[in-house]
């Protein structure tokens, strides 16, 4: 039988889900195929309205191998195995001959948690469980959420928090749901049997498709042991999001309250004098945490020092005491000295970890108005870890709108630990960057607009000119505005004020309800503006005419006093690069091309990219930022925004 070309079958998967090929998809297609077939990487970027996920999709089912989709999002997640894979699949099938099975597996803590829901949960101030369904009085919210978590055990088939609609409090989940180190596990558990998250791993095990987040997939690497079932090909889609997800993973935190829990949950279960070594350690830590002021800490101070050593050797004695000790007299006695055992690891692992001082971790104090302090520690790279354990023995396909920054890939590749593109050598994964563009016109649909006139951003963050700017801005279009702001203090200043200045005009502000839903009455009328900050630079998706004006208030740099970032832009710049251009232009340049990826969702839709910060205009590293963003036509003339936005909005007036 002949092999079916990879033409028809994209053509096929495309009809089946209602869409319109793309010359940039088939080329999409064609170079994930021979990556896969090569066994080499691939970062490829796909703008809006490519079809990128088909144009990975196919190809990887065409091969026949195991292959591991990763996202960041939990949109795309369920586009992929709601939509995009179930007609996929039935459209290749008749070429294929085969129907290849797919399966989505989060983390165990997404999953429903019949031990907890049916014994109870651990308690810190007793011995035994407490019911949290007896605990919450039935009127209040906790309680509505947990009788209705109840009820939806017996009916769901997959216990993944996603499939509850609508969704409960995160306080109202962590009463039913255990992290994968309080798992009992499936063989010690009396539901293991019934296990929402075993049956998950079960099919993704079967599955010739298995559909993750970013999250696991880097547990998955830095864990050691593996969370995802062997495959042959990996995807990572949304990949400008890896680097970030990935140093998540990786920092580790402590903080008083986090200390004090471990010390309640290990006291019941071992003898008093370990228990008090580890209360004495709690105490020291706790009192140089009140004196903790936020910031770097390139040395670890002499008195941190101590109180970590002390906590580490304390933790490491509960541990050794916790798995010597039985006490029959503690109710479910396996679930209790787990959920002990899980807290006192974290304050071990985390202690070790920053008194061995690795000269690739940065530690740093942070400072929370309503949680205190807390210390951190994250690696000043991921790239080495990416380099090892995503390009060894599997093919790697990189997927994002936004991988080519400054005109090139080779910043995105140097943060996943590739060598610049076509650089030769015995251990050096080999890869290469393809841009297929996008469907849309982009110097036809919108305007990108500088406002040089502005004065530049200052320290203090007031900015009445910017503010002036913004409400013409605003007016001209009618309302139908994004405001992307660099900080959630400026996005609340500029509600404030637009709200006062510009009444007819309602404006939406992030934090005053869900995403979802603020999204959703932003998209309903296109007078209502929405401002915000990150979550909005990424996650909005509002094709047509109410989103016509998208808003940056300034380049979003990263603050000065970020530990992290000024960390591994003085690591750049002590070996001999410009830290600068590497950390802090790489971020912002990739956040703004997210963020003006906001107007053009659709072939028809028209718009103003207006960033009121004159830098992007003067500066040198202008240019590279501008080079990062789609093709608009450029302009700083005031005058010409203004007339432009008034015939858009005419024009959208009149369509109605």
């Amino acid at each position: 039988m002949t092999k079916p070309s990879l033409p028809d079958l994209l053509h096929a998967a495309v009809s089946a889900v209602g869409g319109t090929e793309r010359p940039g998809q088939v080329t999409m297609a064609e170079a994930v195929a021979e990556a896969i077939d090569d066994n080499s990487h691939l970062l490829v970027q796909a703008g809006t309205g490519t079809g990128k996920s088909l144009g990975y999709l196919v190809p990887a089912l065409a091969q026949g191998e195991r292959v591991v989709v990763a996202t960041a999002t939990l949109a795309l997640q369920r586009q992929l195995v709601e939509r995009d894979l179930p007609r996929t699949v039935e459209a290749l099938h008749p070429q294929l001959r085969r129907r290849p099975q797919f399966a989505m597996l989060k983390g165990r803590s997404n999953y429903l948690c019949l031990h907890r829901l049916h014994e109870g949960v651990p308690q810190d101030e007793e011995d035994g469980l407490f019911d949290p369904f007896e605990a919450a009085a039935p009127s209040s919210k906790l309680g509505q959420d947990l009788l209705r978590l109840r009820d939806w055990s017996d009916e769901t088939e997959t216990g993944d928090r996603d499939d509850l609609t609508p969704g409960v409090s995160d306080k109202a989940w962590a009463q039913v749901s255990v992290s994968s180190r309080e798992c009992l596990g499936a063989s010690k558990c009396a539901y293991g049997p019934e296990c929402f998250a075993e049956a998950a791993r079960e099919r993704a095990k079967l599955a010739d498709v298995v559909v993750t987040n970013h999250a696991l997939l880097a547990i998955d690497a830095i864990e050691g042991a593996p969370v995802l079932p062997q495959h042959e090909v990996l995807i990572v889609d949304e990949a400008h999001e890896l680097v970030s997800r990935v140093t998540g993973v990786a920092t580790g935190e402590l903080t008083p309250g986090q200390v004090n829990r471990a010390v309640r949950r290990a006291a019941k279960l071992v003898d008093e004098k370990t228990a008090d070594q580890l209360q004495t350690a709690a105490e020291g830590f706790e009192r140089v945490m009140e004196l903790a002021l936020p910031g770097r800490l390139e040395k670890i101070p002499e008195d941190l020092a101590y109180a970590l050593m002390a906590l580490r050797d304390a933790a490491r004695a509960v541990i050794t005491a916790l798995g010597n000790t039985r006490d029959r007299a503690v109710q479910d006695e396996d679930a209790v000295r787990k959920q002990a055992m899980a807290s006192v690891e974290t304050v071990h692992g985390v202690a070790e970890r920053i008194t061995q001082g690795s000269e690739y971790d940065v530690v740093w104090y942070e400072r929370h108005d309503r949680f205190g302090a807390s210390l951190r520690v994250a690696p000043l790279t991921v790239s080495g870890l990416l380099r090892e354990k995503l390009f060894t023995e599997r093919s790697v396909v990189l997927a994002s709108a936004t991988l080519k920054l400054g005109g090139d890939f080779n910043g995105v590749g140097a943060s996943l630990g590739l060598a610049p593109e076509g650089t030769q050598g015995d251990d050096l994964p080999v890869w290469k960057g393809i841009d297929v563009g996008s469907p849309f016109d982009y110097p036809k649909q919108g305007i990108l607009y500088v406002a040089k006139h502005l004065s530049p951003p200052a320290r203090d963050g007031q900015r009445a000119d910017m503010l002036d700017e913004l409400t013409e801005l605003m007016q001209a279009a009618g309302g139908r505005t994004l405001g992307l702001f660099s900080s959630m203090r400026a996005a609340q200043q500029a509600a404030e004020e637009l709200r006062s200045r510009v009444p007819e005009l309602p404006v939406l502000l992030q934090g005053e309800d869900t995403l979802g839903e603020l999204i959703k009455n932003f998209a309903a009328d296109p007078k209502t503006c929405l401002f915000g900050t990150l979550s909005l630079w990424q996650g909005v998706d509002v094709p047509g005419p109410s989103c016509q004006l998208v808003v940056m208030d300034k380049i979003p740099f990263p603050r000065p006093d970020d530990p992290l970032m000024s960390a591994r832009q003085k690591a750049v710049e002590e070996a001999g690069g410009n830290g600068f251009m590497a950390v802090a232009a790489t971020h912002a340049a990739l956040l703004m091309a997210q963020g003006a990826g906001r107007l053009v969702r659709a072939t028809g839709d028209r718009g103003v990219v207006a960033v009121l910060d004159p830098r992007l205009s003067t500066a040198r590293y202008g240019s590279y930022l501008k080079a990062s963003l789609p093709d608009f036509w450029y302009t700083t003339d005031r005058n010409q925004v203004r007339k432009s936005l008034a015939a858009i909005d005419a024009a959208s007036k009149a369509e109605v």
